[in-house]
């Protein structure tokens, strides 16, 4: 009991020091990450050590990484992943084996064993998921083109893990080459297990329970499917002996064929943001800043080396794949880091005896470092890419301008937001135009309509922001708040005003008491339903007396 305490005491310093240090970076206008990092680092055992053991903490933070990978999955379903094209998967597979080739040659002609230098390879060719994708989401950038690339290649590295920590294994003498192949064909092996029993849940099973009134009618309890699916297949693929991460993302990608997803998104923000910021804090405790400083000149020269190199390679790679330039540029810039699973490769080989004490805090030094210059790595690398093409005289091809958005860009949409009577008459109106369309609804069988009509349909609460801005709210045209409850639709207003000020909204007005209201929370029409109604009773009734030959003034 103590020790479950003081574990406890050890996550309210971490996430104390978050908070302050997150605060002083986002007021400096830098990336709130870099705040959790040096949380991490100042307050662990290498400096205060106001946290002595954060083994229990990277527990909780593997968690963190698990979810934002399964709230990823939620965004891409099968097809969407199907259309990131071999250039993404299988850039990603050719970037591992170049990245590897050239770390190996690089450590060799440093003196260092044939061994070692594979390991330092591995370590080298993996990049940060977590970090990556929490910034390119954070920036709308996910979407873009350089931003459905690096994702591709973040797939295909976690893929590479098990098979990366099995070659670790046997070159620290803990098994032969034919038990290496054996242990990757059990991890494929398992991997299709883990999908197929994902698939039958997720398909099969789980519809029935997301179909019943009672998750329409508790919120509570969509809260904990959500949990119980997320952390669920993280649990299931860590037991098999594969990432969990790649597990939660599984579920995720089969899950974001429902209409429940943009809410389970939603639902599951909150804890994912505090295990996320836990992990960055986590991955911060493991350096040593007096050692840093002592060996600033190599940590230094060895973080350069990654970052360039790891750009290059990646650029190189995904142009032989036909991916133009600019855009291969940026997604390599984004990708120049070591990632927090090459921890776990350093820590296999330091325990192998593959790398002594000196290598494995330089390489963990420089991949903190690494990490540290993420944020401005992905802020700056659609800005900088057209430079250093133009720098480098390549030229201004026009295929190489192609780094906006992808074709699943929502901009100019419209979005619809209650689908009653009032809102299915809209839908109806709309739903041969060419535009796109998203509808949003607690109510499934409302859902299944618009559905049925061919537009996009979320099963999603819109008062919270985090489902606005999944629907592209602030690059909507028009926004229509349907609800007939006015406290509901004024919330709902506000925060659509908040996430996006120039999209024009048109709001119900269900009691004429209430349409001034709407109007001050920031809709810019309100139809007042009882003076239509009123007008229209009053245009029947002059028609009928009318028609009996009654006089009208």
């Amino acid at each position: 009991m103590a020790e479950f305490w003081h574990t406890i005491l050890n996550i309210l310093v971490l996430l104390g020091g978050a908070l302050v240090l997150g605060l002083v970076c986002e007021r400096l206008r830098q990336s709130a990450i870099l705040g959790y990092l040096a949380a991490g680092t100042l307050l662990g055992p290498n400096a205060v050590g106001f946290v002595s053991d954060g083994e229990h903490v990277q527990h909780l933070a593997e968690l963190g990484v698990a979810l934002l990978l399964f709230t990823i999955g939620l965004e891409f379903s099968w097809p969407r992943l199907k259309r990131l094209g071999i250039a993404a998967l299988g850039g990603g597979a050719a970037q591992i084996i170049v990245t590897l080739g050239v770390s190996f040659m690089c450590a060799k002609l440093l003196g260092l064993a044939f061994n070692t230098s594979i390991v330092i390879g591995a370590i080298v060719s993996l990049s940060s998921t977590a970090c990556v994708l929490r910034l390119l989401i954070a920036r709308a950038e996910i979407e873009s083109v350089h931003g459905r690339y690096a994702l591709g290649i973040l797939l295909m590295q976690d893929i590479a893990v098990v098979p990366l920590f099995l070659l670790v294994t046997v070159l620290g003498g803990e098994g032969t080459m034919s038990e290496v192949g054996m242990g990757m064909l059990k991890a494929l092996g398992l991997a299709g297990v883990l999908v197929v029993v994902l698939l039958v849940l997720l398909n099969k099973i789980a519809p029935l329970i997301l179909g019943l009134d009672a998750l329409r009618q508790n919120r509570d309890l969509p809260i904990l499917l959500a949990f119980v699916v997320g952390i669920g297949a993280a649990w299931g693929s860590h037991e098999l002996g594969l990432s969990p991460a790649l597990g939660a993302f599984v579920a995720g990608m089969i899950l974001a064929e429902s209409p429940f997803a943009t809410q389970i998104r939603t639902d599951v923000a909150s804890i994912k943001t505090l295990l996320v910021t836990l992990f960055f804090a986590s991955i911060g405790m493991l350096g040593d800043p007096v050692w840093f400083v002592e060996h600033l000149g190599p940590v230094l020269a060895l973080v350069a080396s990654i970052v360039i190199g790891k750009a290059v390679i990646i650029w190189g790679v995904l142009k032989a794949f036909g991916v133009p330039s600019r855009p291969s540029l940026a997604a390599g810039i984004c990708l120049a880091q070591v990632g927090e699973f090459s921890f776990v490769l350093a820590a296999a080989a330091a325990v192998g005896g593959l790398i002594d004490e000196y290598s494995f805090t330089l390489i963990i030094s420089a991949t903190i470092v690494s990490l540290f210059l993420t944020p401005y790595l992905v802020m700056l690398a659609p800005s900088i890419s057209p430079s250093i093409h133009r720098m480098l005289g390549f030229g201004a091809h026009s295929k190489d301008q192609d780094d906006g958005v992808s074709e699943d860009d929502t901009r100019g949409h419209i979005v619809i937001i209650g689908f009653g009577p009032a809102g299915q008459a809209i839908g109806r109106s709309v739903s041969k135009l060419p535009l796109r369309v998203d509808i949003v609804d607690m109510n499934s069988a409302a859902i299944r309509t618009a559905r049925e009509m061919g537009l996009h349909a979320h099963v999603a609460d819109a008062s919270h922001a985090e489902v606005l801005e999944h629907l592209g709210i602030h690059h909507a045209q028009i926004a229509i708040v349907t609800i007939p409850d006015p406290l509901a639709a004024k919330t709902i207003i506000k925060q659509i005003r908040t996430c996006a000020p120039a999209t024009h909204i048109i709001a119900r007005g269900r009691y004429h008491r209430y349409v001034d209201e709407l109007l001050e929370s920031g809709a810019h029409e309100v139809l007042d339903e009882e003076q239509l109604v009123g007008a229209r009773l009053s245009a029947r009734l002059r028609r009928r007396l009318r028609a009996s030959q009654v006089p009208i003034a």
